[in-house]
């Protein structure tokens, strides 16, 4: 069901990005085009302010002197003579105040031979031109037009819709990026689950022989041979108490993968804190007798949570709390509250951890690189679990070296 999810998922947000691209596309179109025929409209009006004014203010024009040949050209008659001077004076004074900053070329055309007389590239960048007089051909009864093209046009158009292409480049590199994230996900994907196999198929081959041990072992315990010699009976007793932490290390990393696979039910109840934890404390003291265990709690405190899975984040940073320690392990168990939650607390006198290890400690299959660490049996997987059923009670879990020595173990319960 999950899978089938995240395909869903997957497919509707690669259709929703490939749809907004696809309408940035269009809509960077049409901006195009309307920018174009702005522009067009622009130069349009002032052509004719320039022949208006070329033709001595006298509008005797019978149709529109302004021609569009072409996207860029533009062909103006013109019923008078004129001087290129006056020309450009009147182009550049038009073009700037219709705010048309880009390059153009501009040619005087003679109507009887359709031969170029003049012509002139002005760009936005250049020099007032000088006062040096100009050469023009004059001829009686003569009348001449001129022609006018814009060879950056496109370029111009371009760079005026700048934060529309900017916009549509960025919406290409998001789907990129989403397309990659999601072949990232599904290789993931397929790799947590071969390890989640390999996991569950490791376990469940171990589970079979370690099961025909334990019932050897604890079978040949009872032999009358094995009572009456010592030494077999506690060399019985090391195979079976390291058949049970085996075996207790199995179905951690079980319960790990089969939360993994269909997610963790929880059974919520009201659990009051102080005898719940005495127990806790209590069988733990019984297997480890130099253990010392300090209980500061108040006697009302309780809270809501699985018994299961409390019980068993508990054990976890106690055992680990006696496992790392070099001398004689002393915990205190402490509790209080404020506005905002409940605060239990776990101190130690254990070896401590490295400051840069602490935000690594509750990584699957991480354990700190220390001396102790070798001579303890693990994979890593204790904190794991802790930290995976705080999260999913909603609680908090943190941990901070003591100033004098080991850690304090501190889960937040909020109301």
């Amino acid at each position: 069901m999950k899978i089938k999810r995240l395909n869903i998922i997957i497919t509707l947000g690669f259709i929703a990005i490939i749809g907004i691209l696809i309408a940035q596309l269009i809509w960077a179109r049409q901006a195009y085009n309307l920018e174009d025929k702005k522009f067009n409209q622009k130069v349009n009006i002032a052509l004719m302010e320039v022949a208006e004014k070329l033709s001595g203010g006298k509008s005797s024009f019978t149709e529109s002197p302004v021609q569009n040949i072409a996207n860029d050209y533009y062909v103006v008659n013109i019923n008078n003579e004129f001087h290129p001077v006056v020309l450009e004076y009147y182009l550049k004074t038009e073009f700037t105040r219709l705010q048309i900053n880009t390059d153009y070329v501009y040619a005087l055309y003679n109507c009887h031979s359709d031969k170029m007389i003049y012509g002139k590239y002005m760009t936005t960048h250049q020099e007032q031109p000088s006062n040096k007089v100009i050469n023009f051909p004059k001829h009686k009864n003569l009348i001449y037009y001129f022609s006018i093209r814009f060879p950056d046009k496109a370029t111009y158009l371009i760079s005026s819709l700048r934060f529309w292409y900017l916009l549509t480049f960025a919406l290409i590199i998001i789907l990129l990026v989403y397309v990659y994230s999601i072949y990232t996900i599904i290789q993931q994907k397929k790799f947590s689950e071969l390890q989640r196999d390999f996991i569950n198929n490791m376990t469940h081959e171990f589970k079979t022989p370690l099961s025909s041990i334990l019932l050897a072992s604890e079978a040949l315990n009872k032999q009358d041979m094995v009572k009456e010699n010592t030494k077999l009976q506690t060399y019985t007793s090391i195979i079976i108490n390291q058949s049970y932490k085996l075996n207790s290390h199995i179905e951690k990393i079980l319960n790990l993968a089969r939360n993994d696979a269909s997610g963790m039910s929880l059974k919520l109840q009201k659990i009051i804190l102080l005898p719940f934890i005495q127990d806790i404390a209590d069988a733990i003291q019984q297997k480890d007798e130099g253990l010392t265990i300090h209980i500061e709690i108040d006697s009302s405190t309780s809270i809501m949570a699985d018994e299961f899975h409390f019980t068993n984040i508990i054990y976890n940073i106690l055992d680990n709390s006696i496992k790392y320690c070099e001398v004689k392990p002393t915990i205190v168990i402490s509790s209080y509250k404020d506005s905002k939650g409940v605060y239990l607390k776990f101190k130690d006198n254990g070896i401590g951890i490295p400051s840069k290890n602490i935000s690594h400690i509750f990584e699957k299959f991480y354990r700190v690189n220390t001396k102790r660490s070798e001579e303890v049996n693990g994979f890593g997987l204790g904190l794991f679990y802790v930290k995976k059923i705080v999260q999913e009670h909603n609680w908090k879990i943190s941990v901070e070296n003591n100033a004098d020595k080991g850690i304090t173990t501190t889960l937040f319960f909020p109301f």
